[in-house]
């Protein structure tokens, strides 16, 4: 596996759809990679076609989003096209199903702009044939899943209509426009100071690094930037962060954790813990602003300007799709035969793909009196299945933090 495949890099979170894959050049078909970026420089050229399944054509390095929100880095830095990678085949469209006993990928193109650039969310998808573009097959030898996951909204009223999410660099591009208009907005002077506090409240929901980070950029863009051109305007601004947890980046060190908190508390920006946000609603006394219901405050609604969300990950819905499906694996040799049906076996607390150490996709055997919730019983590894990224969970410990200070 090492001298064909090499070791394939974290995917990029957040990837809505993204396979990878690739056909073998000689005597048998390709390696299809659906995700970004990851594993594609290390296949071999002379050994495989490789073929790149995305919905967008860019890779995007979502650790710097916050920066290119509030202006710190242009959004050209963030930015890397796919077809620079040097592939044999990239096609743009979401990966609706993939026929692992067949080795074929469900691919619905979409070259549309606007939904390439821009999160998308857990929404069951109209079955119109006007809104969905045209479908098609592609093969593969061997696979790679990595498509990252979805921003988690907890079925919170308003949240899908009224919050920005920060997974794209469409997201960053509104947040960043956004934030303009909020200031533009309360300079005018018939602008009263009620809502000029209103408009200049940020709320930010998410005490992850995301949404620590988000907080800190914006704090330096109003500090540094904004505050020359908008003096005036610098009483009405607050920042609150808001979370359900009772401590801030809880899967880093308490000491780290401490550090943000005392940073954040010395430059004004309040942070708001064990708080439940139950509702995002237009303020209809305040054009462009938004009521928010917090459990903590009972009745008492606050009003924002923005809230920005980044409370956490969920399923990617094709994964949540496979993990649901019943196979037979194809066998490994022409005189193999695998009569035991299997199904994906998924993380109960992420819902991601369980791999082995070497990255494949682990399955469960299904039998007539077993269940989806059992794994006593436990098949091979697909051996032409990778999963990677977001979408993917290798049993053990959690080192994912880690990579914040490589």
């Amino acid at each position: 596996m090492e001298n064909e495949l090499g070791r394939p890099e974290l995917a990029e979170r957040g990837c809505p759809s993204l396979v990878r894959a690739w056909r073998r050049r000689k005597a048998a078909t390709p390696a299809i990679f659906h995700g970004q970026h990851g594993g594609v420089g290390s296949l071999n050229p002379n050994k495989f076609d490789r073929i790149m399944i995305s919905p967008r054509s860019y890779f995007v390095f979502t650790p710097l989003l916050a920066g290119t929100a509030v202006g710190t880095l242009e959004m050209r830095a963030v930015l890397e096209p796919v077809r620079r990678l040097g592939l044999d085949s990239f096609y743009q469209g979401w990966a609706d199903d993939i026929d692992f006993a067949r080795k074929i990928i469900r691919v619905e193109a979409n070259t549309s702009d606007d939904l390439a650039s821009r999160t998308r969310l857990m929404v069951k998808r109209s079955s119109e044939a006007s809104e969905k573009g045209p479908v098609f097959e592609v093969t593969y030898d061997k696979l790679v899943i990595a498509v990252g996951s979805y921003s988690q909204t907890f079925g919170i009223e308003g949240v899908k209509e009224h919050a920005n999410f920060l997974r794209d660099i469409g997201d960053a591009r509104k947040i960043r426009m956004k934030v303009l208009q909020l200031f533009e907005k309360a300079a005018l002077p018939l602008t009263t100071d009620e809502q000029r506090r209103k408009l200049l409240y940020f709320a930010i929901v998410g005490g992850g690094p995301t949404g620590i980070e988000f907080a800190a950029e914006l704090h330096d863009l109003i500090k540094e930037d904004l505050s020359r051109i908008y003096p005036e305007l610098m009483r009405f601004v607050r920042i609150t962060v808001f979370d359900v947890a009772q401590k801030v980046l809880p899967m880093f060190d308490q000491t780290l954790a401490q550090y943000a908190m005392d940073t954040f508390r010395r430059e004004g920006i309040s942070v708001k813990t064990g708080h439940h946000l139950t509702r995002i609603r237009p303020d209809s006394e305040c054009e462009g602003c938004f009521k928010l219901k917090i459990k903590e405050y009972g009745v008492e609604e606050i009003s924002a300007g923005i809230v920005v969300w980044s409370t956490g990950l969920m399923q990617n819905p094709l994964v949540e799709k496979l993990s649901c499906k019943r196979f037979t694996p194809p066998p490994i040799t022409p005189d193999e035969k695998s009569p035991v049906e299997v199904q994906l076996e998924t993380d109960d607390r992420t819902g991601g793909l369980i791999t082995d150490s070497y990255l494949r996709v682990n399955v469960t055997p299904r039998t007539a009196k077993s269940e989806p919730s059992v794994h006593n019983l436990h098949a091979d590894p697909l051996v032409d299945v990778y999963a990677i990224g977001d979408c993917a969970v290798i049993p053990g410990e959690y080192l994912w933090p880690l990579i914040f200070f490589a």
